[in-house]
């Protein structure tokens, strides 16, 4: 005589995820992004005189907010659409590694972006209706980058949307909100350093192109190959510090914004590796680009406050 059929193992539970899980889900070294545009609006700021540090410290942590969110949000839609598998080269994905619950890391994104619009209201009473526009634009595209019916990742947009939000939105945002204006060097400022900005992105598909490609997920490098790549990084290096020696040429700021050329020689290894290597061997070339980044962003802003802004 048969026994009870025993019955089905429910799914165990994922269990609460730890603080170290939360980090990881941030994306820490991708904060570059989000820090170096401020330092490099508020330099501009300070160099021409108008600058202040409530709103400074403001933009910084909303900055930070949405670039949190952003990486959030993307951990959880890139698992849903089938970009991040098993077969990942980049970074470990919490949603993907199951460290935490899909519903869990969009709701931490939600919280993101809405701590950010509280920061946005200080700052629309600084900067008014510009700010507002500025801050609606910002979380939407978050979202939007990998979420929604049209993700801007998936469409070949992605650089077109780092460089606009990243660069042009962040800086030009950052000046406004203390000076209530736009000094003419904010523009190549914003070019500066919404291209290196890009080139996390781009390090980032080149990666990540055969495996974008079998997710159906149609960057640039997925479209046009791992040449076209090499040789957007390369542009991209090129215009973050041609940018800067364009502002000094035409008399927009002083000759101070040249030690941001003291970062160039952390561009040598990243840009090694894009050239020569394939697959998990570019999470090398992820990092060093982040400190590039980084470097050249405070170094920036520290030569916009020395040389003045025009």
């Amino acid at each position: 005589m048969n026994g009870p059929t025993p019955s089905p193992a429910l799914p165990r539970p994922l269990p609460s995820p730890a603080l170290r899980s939360w980090l990881l889900a941030a994306r820490p070294r991708t904060l570059t992004a989000a820090v170096a545009p401020v330092a490099a609006g508020t330099g501009v700021a300070f160099g021409a005189g108008a600058g202040r540090w409530g709103p400074a410290l403001a933009a910084l942590a909303g900055a930070l907010l949405i670039q949190i969110g952003t990486n959030l949000s993307n951990d959880y839609y890139d698992f849903q659409k089938g970009a991040d598998t098993r077969e990942r080269l980049g970074p470990t994905r919490v949603t993907q590694g199951g460290l935490i619950a899909p519903r869990s890391v969009l709701a931490a994104a939600g919280l993101c972006f809405a701590a950010a619009t509280l920061v946005g209201l200080y700052l629309a009473s600084v900067g008014g209706w510009p700010v507002v526009a500025i801050g609606v634009c910002s979380v939407l595209a978050g979202w939007a980058y990998t979420g929604g019916p049209a993700p801007l990742g998936y469409l070949g947009l992605g650089e077109l949307f780092v460089l606009l939000f990243f660069g042009f939105v962040a800086v030009a945002g950052t000046v406004w909100v203390q000076a209530l204006a736009l000094p003419p060097v904010t523009w190549p400022a914003a070019l500066s350093v919404g291209s290196t900005a890009t080139l996390l992105l781009s390090v980032n598909n080149l990666r990540d192109i055969e495996t974008d490609r079998r997710a159906g997920k149609r960057t640039l490098a997925a479209r046009f190959g791992v040449g076209f790549a090499r040789a957007e990084y390369l542009l991209f290096l090129s215009l973050a510090f041609a940018a800067p020696l364009a502002a000094w040429a035409t008399g927009l700021t002083g000759p101070a914004v040249l030690v941001c050329l003291a970062a160039l020689p952390l561009a040598r290894a990243p840009l090694r590796l894009v050239a020569r290597a394939h697959g998990r061997v570019l999470n090398q070339a992820l990092a060093g680009t982040a400190r590039l980044q980084l470097v050249h962003g405070l170094l920036l802003a520290a030569g916009l406050w020395w040389g003045g802004a025009r």
